[in-house]
């Protein structure tokens, strides 16, 4: 199990443990577990489907049309969705668990572009185009995924057309936040694009009003390859921002202690 351990000094607790299983990279594809017990679905409900199509639930025809099509699996830590390549026949998403986007650097390694936590989309777009996936995708903890084939999912949009006009806005989104990662990678500094990632998941801190908290999601080492820095880099601007006064590192917690400063770092060219 790997720890962060990126506490200033003065930072008080004690680190906590990793949210995330440390993994070993596999190229296998995980075989089906034993079958849920009666009444139990791996698919969405309309809630989780609303969220999956940008906005409120879906109405009871349109989650259960959904649901009719789809194809759900369970997949073990460590296990490979789909390699990078593969042919993609539907659009596939994460329903519940964590699933990293990246590339097998070696059997031993994997290098995290993005990661997904369900529900949330793992690819829109190659089962649309009928083209291979871009990138591996790896199961980070237990995990159900499920694909909308393209041509019955093609039908339900035609009686729905509301749902194709919510899919078509999800899209837009993704593509806006691609444009976004894509310019700070090219044009922000190594501390602009960390303030950036961590502001962009703050979350109010309901224990002390005016501040902010932040759960980070998997291994510094994953974080790092993210932001395109090494995992010793990610560590040394932690501290740096630590000293600044602008938030505390407690084992995967980050307490950020002035958002409006890291906000004004995020936002620096």
């Amino acid at each position: 199990m790997e720890h962060l351990n990126l506490s200033h000094p003065s930072a008080g607790p004690m680190p906590e443990r990793a949210p995330l299983t440390r993994l070993r990279a596999s190229s296998r594809v995980a075989a089906a577990p034993a079958p849920l017990g009666p009444g139990v679905s791996l698919l969405p409900d309309a809630r989780q489907w609303g969220t999956l199509f940008g906005g409120a639930a879906l109405g009871s025809p349109e989650a259960a049309a959904l649901n009719e099509i789809a194809r759900a699996r369970r997949v073990a830590p460590g296990a490979l969705v789909h390699g990078q390549g593969d042919a993609a026949a539907g659009l596939l998403l994460v329903v519940d668990g964590d699933v990293a986007l990246g590339v097998r650097a070696d059997e031993a390694g994997f290098r995290t572009e993005r990661h997904m936590h369900g529900p949330a989309w793992l690819d829109l777009s190659a089962g649309w185009l009928a083209e291979p996936h871009a990138l591996d995708a790896r199961a980070m903890t237990s995990a159900t995924i499920a694909e909308l084939p393209r041509e019955p999912l093609g039908q339900v949009l035609d009686r729905y057309p509301m749902l194709a006009r919510r899919l078509i806005t999800t899209l837009a989104r993704e593509i806006r936040a691609l444009a976004v990662n894509t310019h700070e990678l090219m044009h922000k500094d190594a501390p602009g694009r960390l303030a950036a990632w961590l502001h962009q998941r703050c979350q109010a801190d309901p224990a002390l009003p005016g501040r902010a908290v932040v759960q980070l999601p998997m291994r510094k080492r994953d974080i790092a390859s993210q932001l395109a820095i090494t995992p010793e880099t990610l560590s040394r601007l932690m501290r740096s921002f630590a000293s600044q006064g602008v938030l505390q590192v407690a084992g995967y917690t980050v307490h950020v202690l002035d958002p409006a400063a890291l906000e004004r770092l995020a936002l620096a060219d």
